[in-house]
């Protein structure tokens, strides 16, 4: 092509983005140019508008939030213990499907549901827990939800057993001095952008279904962790899911709202990481010729998009009696995600401990001053509270406007409680971190189903 048809395919380029970016916003600059008319010929005018404006926003905000907690509010939910079979010969893919039949429902809401109703997508809870050393694995589900969540379980696990179960998280009312429980908890998110995977199955060769000998389960030490608890002790693990439905903006590390959804977001991110090929700059690092097929940060966000998504919280709380309460098993809990950490791809990082450091920011200064046994108190018993809720999504009010306030605001002034934060996870990766362990560990604290069943011989006298 010679440079004069490249530069009038350049001017076409522009043209056509100029174009595209007007379509896009088109009402937005017509209301700002509206606004400037009526600034220079009204000015009063002008800002009984603005007033009126933000008056709608705030009274359309406080609306919706109070529709969708009458909606939630009306929603019944059941928790279901998954007992597992003795043998497990399925590959955690098993678990993928079941993941993506069962939990996976996406629709298109209309105006009356979304806007009078206040409808939301549901949301569950898989959870694994250890009570006195005894584990267990959960789903906590919308009722309605039930039989499908069974059906499809048993579709790709036929020897497991499905019951409804009492909610375990109750038996804990608070933590104080009072009721003799201690605790402490913590979540965790995507260290870098939610386009890059963790370790999943598939690195450690779940996926090439070996022998039961040679299998390397990544679950196999957050089980043995959860067995080895004893006497007044629990270990509470919890991913709440539901189909991704966040939206982002074009920002490197994957903060902030936007127009974008997840896997739109993650194709932003893979041309910058192609971009320190094409045009690499004085800081990348150099790489031989055809590398960027063998990059593992591009290999895992290809890999990663070609799934479906899941926006996911997980929170982790060990609870015991004052008696029992161990500093070393609340220690152990804050590591048992290392086995899935890629440093040069991603990560899972703790965040929002409850402890006494927890509130004092991230300035050197302000570690000097810890919050006092009573606020750590309130902070524990919040989560306490928002894990038996299983919340992760529609936040309080107060919680969504309230959370960035600056220390030594917060917590000394005006005591705030964390805010949760979801990231993206896929099916691959989700099955990889909640799946059934196979045989090969021999945790005699895993519930199992101790023998087969099979229907009876046809040929039985009458």
């Amino acid at each position: 092509m010679s440079d004069h048809g490249a530069d009038e395919h350049g001017e076409g380029g522009a043209l056509e983005s100029v174009f595209s970016f007007i379509g896009e916003h088109i009402g937005t600059i017509v209301l700002v140019a509206l606004g400037i008319l009526v600034f220079f010929f009204d000015r009063e005018l002008f800002w009984q508008l603005v007033a009126f404006y933000f008056l709608l926003k705030v009274a359309w905000k406080i609306w919706m939030h109070y529709v969708q907690q009458d909606f939630i509010s009306g929603i019944e939910y059941v928790l279901l213990e998954i007992i597992p079979p003795r043998e497990v010969p399925r590959s955690p893919k098993a678990m993928e499907l079941f993941f993506t039949n069962a939990l996976y429902h996406w629709s298109n809401k209309g105006g009356l549901e979304l806007y009078w109703q206040g409808a939301v997508w549901f949301w569950y809870s898989l959870e694994i827990v250890s009570i006195e050393g005894q584990v267990h694995f959960y789903i906590r589900t919308p009722s309605r939800l039930k039989d499908l969540i069974e059906t499809q379980m048993y579709a790709q696990y036929p020897q497991a057993q499905v019951k409804v179960v009492e909610d375990y998280t109750l038996a804990v009312d608070s933590i104080s001095e009072e009721s003799g429980w201690q605790g402490w908890g913590c979540e965790f998110i995507l260290k870098k952008h939610h386009a890059y995977p963790i370790k999943t199955y598939v690195d450690f060769g779940l996926d090439k279904d070996p022998k039961e000998e040679y299998k390397i389960d990544p679950l196999s030490p957050i089980i043995e962790l959860f067995g080895s608890l004893g006497k007044g002790e629990q270990y509470w693990l919890q991913f709440v899911v539901r189909p991704s439905k966040n939206t982002f903006s074009d920002d490197p590390h994957g903060h902030g709202e936007g127009d974008l959804d997840w896997v739109q977001a993650s194709e932003m991110e893979l041309n910058r990481a192609l971009k320190r090929y094409a045009d690499p700059s004085d800081t990348d690092p150099k790489r031989p010729a055809g590398f960027v097929g063998a990059d593992p940060r591009v290999k895992g966000i290809v890999a990663k998009m070609s799934k479906l998504g899941f926006d996911t919280g997980i929170r982790a709380f060990y609870v015991a009696r004052k008696e029992n309460y161990s500093m070393n098993h609340r220690r152990d809990i804050r590591l048992i995600f290392r086995q899935f950490a890629n440093p040069d791809v991603n990560e899972l990082e703790r965040i929002n401990g409850t402890q006494a450091d927890a509130a004092s920011g991230k300035s050197l200064f302000s570690t000097f001053f810890l919050l006092s046994n009573e606020k750590v108190e309130l902070l524990i018993n919040r989560m306490l509270l928002e894990y038996q809720e299983r919340a992760f999504f529609h936040h309080p009010l107060r919680q969504q406007y309230m959370h960035n306030l600056p220390w030594p605001i917060s917590p000394y002034l005006f005591m705030n409680y964390f805010h949760s934060h979801t990231c993206v996870l896929n099916v691959e990766e989700l099955a990889t971190l909640w799946h059934f362990p196979g045989q090969i560990i021999k945790v005699p604290t895993l519930e199992r189903i101790e023998s087969k069943e099979a229907a009876p011989p046809t040929n039985l006298p009458m």
